[in-house]
């Protein structure tokens, strides 16, 4: 079985084309009928976003974290009770191509990092854009870390630690711990994902933040770069 973790803290105004890009993705005729598990971890959230996660009628786990790890690491940890052999992460803002996971299996790695797009740069200055432009590598190769475009097989996660309790970086944190207990990556561009521009992300520090730095010109740096 495979199994997507969706972490989500008040995402009622995203979630529904996250989880309906999920269930695409999850019928990809190359997954020759493999079962596939979604799970949207629910974060101390006070919207409509649980009420839309079962309405659309996937699983649900609720936390009271406010805290990315901890909700990354507790969904694993339940779809990993159930037998997943391989571990996919999104974001409930963001958006899967239907290939997304046969694209993350087809590497043959033990995790793979793939890169995101930004789906309306309307909200963002120009600058921000242009900086993208310059600083992003969507390419094969890439050092990107997105919690929202990740891969990981159930034993490289498990011999690793799993996702630290971070607030942010989470996601690099493990690759990091992937790369020290001796897995294989792939940094490919090929399982695609396009994620939320908006300029009130939910954790502070992050691709959000980012972004944000970026359309005020008081930053150049790179998003979520692994060493």
């Amino acid at each position: 079985m495979i199994g997507v973790v969706i972490p989500a803290h008040n995402e009622a105004r995203l979630i529904a084309a996250c989880l309906g890009s999920v269930r695409c993705a999850a019928s990809h005729p190359s997954l020759r009928g493999e079962a596939v598990t979604a799970l949207v971890v629910l974060d101390a959230c006070t919207d409509a976003s649980p009420l839309i996660a079962a309405e659309l009628g996937f699983g649900r786990l609720c936390v009271d974290a406010r805290n990315v790890g901890v909700a990354r690491a507790a969904g694993a940890q339940a779809l990993l009770a159930r037998g997943a052999r391989w571990l996919a992460f999104t974001d409930a803002d963001s958006r899967v191509a239907p290939d997304w996971l046969v694209a993350q299996l087809s590497t043959g790695a033990d995790a793979v990092c793939g890169p995101v797009s930004v789906d309306d740069w309307r909200a963002l200055a120009p600058g921000a854009r242009a900086t993208w432009a310059r600083r992003y590598c969507d390419a094969d190769g890439h050092r990107h870390v997105h919690g929202a475009n990740l891969g990981v097989a159930a034993h490289a996660y498990l011999r690793a630690g799993g996702f630290p309790p971070l607030a942010c970086s989470e996601d690099v944190a493990l690759v990091d711990l992937l790369i020290a207990t001796g897995a294989t990556l792939a940094w490919s561009a090929a399982p695609r994902v396009v994620t939320s521009g908006r300029l009130d992300p939910r954790v502070r520090g992050g691709f959000g933040d980012t972004l944000a730095a970026w359309a005020d010109g008081v930053s150049d740096s790179e998003p979520s770069v692994a060493p």
